[in-house]
């Protein structure tokens, strides 16, 4: 289907230059889009060199000639959408001690508010106002908040340029003015000592990664804040938290298969940190407090798909490590979080996630689950330690999702909160259905359907094909209220679970990782085959869709089985993966080796990489209709990689498929921020599915 008159589009000037490595020579015409000074960019977006904004403009202005008779579909598609959002919603309030904090928004606001009730909910508090805070900021993100023990103080950040660079502020709860205290260029939020008068937090270095950890005492300057502990290895990421107990300030360094855990006392604030056990290649673990141990969630001793174990705290190296919940192959426990009385964590078994709770005392153990053929399960810790209460939600693709309190002596279950549909939903209308793909290997590889009942299964209607398959990352088969628009027009919406997530165990993440990735690709395409023969759709009438990492299964997709989808939909697709893998000054490079390869070091990693690469594997065949969208400020996945995939597109694809590239100039990896505005973003994502599939009447 072709568009009204967008006129030619735009050609990116060739500027080619070679490397060589391990013996192989790569050319690239359009390493040029990458900015040299990329870093002052993500600070101040006005400082991109002028042929790159030109170029990004220009396609913006293409692509939106290109969709301008989506417009009047766009607008409605968004209406259906807002109409879904009950606009004066809240969270169901957690509370601490006397107090309880939620969110909550306002009708038409974009931004949450962060609120604070009497436990029983009375006396309701603006901590932080986020649409006040917005107010004349082309973007703006809150993130991390965190109270302070005696909840005098509030530790709140915030993302003004969609770079990820957050702002921490200290806020009095009582006055709401914030205190002279300001951080920047913090990785988040802040964790506070037992006292109230420290607050930890990491900063992020030259190359936007968090690598050093900080103590800000109170009402003291920012330059006089203390370094706790710095990492020297580029290739591991920093985070900071805290046991649910409260009792222990956690630092935590890690890569994509290696943690390193230390612990400080929140009671003793200027204490060194302390090792809980040395890294050790290919071993992760993490962990919370009760009592006079540590819970230790680890893959140690082969437990592939983990085990629970137990550790002193005087003496909590692996040697003293006891297996209190064993290895279970098949059986994936995903998280943990120990509580007084009681330790509760979530499992995936068979794809379909649980919930299971363990008294200390008695050690018995019950399951909490449901029973539709896919659904998603999510555990809220909340703030408390010593509670008998749980809260969990629950959703599946035709049921919105539902807050639940658990208490774990009696097992009863009070419903909190359920999402309310304002236009209008009945989960009744819905087919929800999981089938098993065979991959070429003899895999079976879950797929999750969601289609309306009335919606002809007979090979004729569209599907929108999404996938992920990366970083052990499962795809829940929860709720979502835009995907309606497409159902409700006739589309098949499907989520393949391939490899390189965790949705069947561990072994299903590592067989779809380094020299194994390509399962990620060839499980997709199973997928969208299978989906075909049983009827559902047929070949050429797909449209897949996938960002970040799942961008790169796009383009990958693209490259290997042109024929069998319609469209690619590939939001901030990580697509340059050879060149972005050979450059270590970029913030995710060296964590990312363990992923991917490190082709600076490996020739087998080199190689493998680059038979896969998206963008170094284009040639010159009919590609279908794509969507390409990127964010300017974002640090993940670099707005250059989108660029230059679609410029070499323009260059090399034949036919006459649809090739659009939109670059958000004021926006990062997440995209538009505001509750409305990131909707108008799926809409024109699901407008151009539409479009293409003829379903735009």
């Amino acid at each position: 289907m072709t568009s009204q008159h967008p006129g030619k589009p735009p050609a990116a000037e060739c500027r080619r230059i070679e490397r060589t490595h391990h013996g192989h020579t790569i050319g690239d015409d359009y390493y040029w889009l990458r900015a040299d000074n990329w870093q002052e960019v993500m600070r101040e977006p006005d400082k991109l060199a002028r042929d790159i904004r030109d170029y990004l403009e220009a396609e913006n202005a293409y692509a939106k000639a290109a969709l301008a008779d989506t417009q009047d579909l766009r607008e409605e598609l968004f209406a259906e959408m807002r109409g879904r959002i009950k606009e004066d919603d809240s969270s169901v309030p957690s509370p601490d001690g006397g107090y309880a904090y939620g969110i909550k928004y306002t009708t038409g606001a974009q931004h949450p508010a962060l609120i604070r009730t009497g436990r029983d909910g009375s006396g309701e508090t603006m901590l932080v106002d986020g649409n006040a805070e917005a107010e004349g900021k082309a973007y703006f993100s809150l993130a991390g908040a965190m109270h302070s023990p005696d909840h005098s103080r509030l530790a709140w950040a915030y993302d003004d340029k969609g770079s990820e660079y957050y702002t921490l502020k200290i806020r009095d709860t009582a006055s709401g003015e914030d205190l002279d205290d300001v951080i920047v260029e913090t990785a988040s939020g802040g964790v506070w000592s037992a006292d109230g008068r420290h607050v930890f937090y990491v900063r992020l270095d030259e190359n936007h990664r968090p690598s050093k950890l900080y103590r800000h005492e109170i009402g003291a300057p920012a330059d006089s804040d203390v370094l706790v502990y710095e990492e020297s290895d580029p290739g591991f990421f920093m985070g900071v938290g805290k046991t649910q107990s409260g009792d222990f300030i956690i630092v935590d360094c890690h890569d994509h298969e290696t943690s390193e855990i230390r612990v400080i006392p929140a009671d003793d604030a200027t204490a060194s940190p302390r090792l809980i056990a040395v890294r050790d290649p290919g071993v992760e673990y993490s962990l919370d407090h009760g009592g006079n141990h540590f819970y230790i969630l680890t893959n140690a001793d082969g437990a592939e798909d983990f085990k629970i174990v137990t550790a002193p705290l005087d003496t909590p190296g692996r040697e003293n490590w006891q297996d209190l919940v064993p290895h279970e192959s098949g059986r994936l426990i995903l998280s943990h979080t120990v509580f007084k009385d009681f330790m509760t964590w979530l499992e995936r078994v068979d794809g379909l996630p649980r919930i299971i709770i363990r008294h200390h005392e008695s050690g018995a153990s019950h399951a909490i689950a449901f029973e539709e053929e896919a659904y998603s399960l999510g555990l809220y810790e909340g703030y408390e330690f010593d509670t008998d209460t749980l809260r969990f939600s629950y959703s599946s693709m035709s049921t919105p999702q539902r807050i639940y309190d658990y208490n774990v002596e009696t097992r009863q279950r009070m419903l909190r909160k359920e999402q309310e549909v304002p236009s209008g939903h009945d989960p009744a209308d819905y087919v929800v259905h999981r089938l098993h793909a065979p991959a070429p290997d003899g895999e079976s590889v879950p797929v999750s359907l969601l289609y309306h009942k009335d919606t002809p299964i007979d090979g004729t209607a569209p599907v929108l094909l999404y996938g992920y398959g990366a970083y052990g990352m499962a795809m829940p088969a929860g709720f979502g209220t835009g995907r309606l628009s497409l159902v409700d027009r006739g589309f098949v919406y499907a989520i393949a679970h391939i490899r390189g997530g965790k949705d069947k165990g561990y072994r299903w993440y590592s067989d779809g990782k380094r020299e194994k990735k390509v399962n990620t690709f060839t499980d997709f395409i199973a997928a969208g085959r299978y989906l075909a023969e049983q009827g559902y759709t047929r070949e050429g009438n797909i449209v897949a869709h996938g960002g970040s990492a799942g961008g790169m299964l796009m383009g990958a997709v693209a490259n290997m089985a042109p024929d069998l989808f319609l469209g690619i939909i590939a939001d901030v697709p990580f697509v340059d993966v050879l060149n972005t893998m050979l450059d270590d000054s970029l913030p995710l490079t060296p964590p990312e080796w363990p992923e991917w390869g490190n082709p600076l070091a490996s020739k087998d990693d080199f190689e493998t990489i680059a038979a896969y690469s998206p963008y170094d594997n284009v040639e010159a065949k009919d590609y279908p209709h794509i969507l390409a969208l990127g964010g300017l400020t974002d640090p993940r996945v670099t707005y250059w990689e989108p660029a230059k995939w679609v410029a070499k597109l323009r260059a090399c694809k034949t036919g006459d498929g649809i090739l659009l590239l939109k670059t958000n100039m004021e926006a990062g990896h997440g995209g538009a921020p505001g509750r409305f505005d990131s909707l108008k973003e799926v809409a024109l994502n699901y407008a151009f599915a539409l479009k293409i599939a003829g379903r735009a009447g």
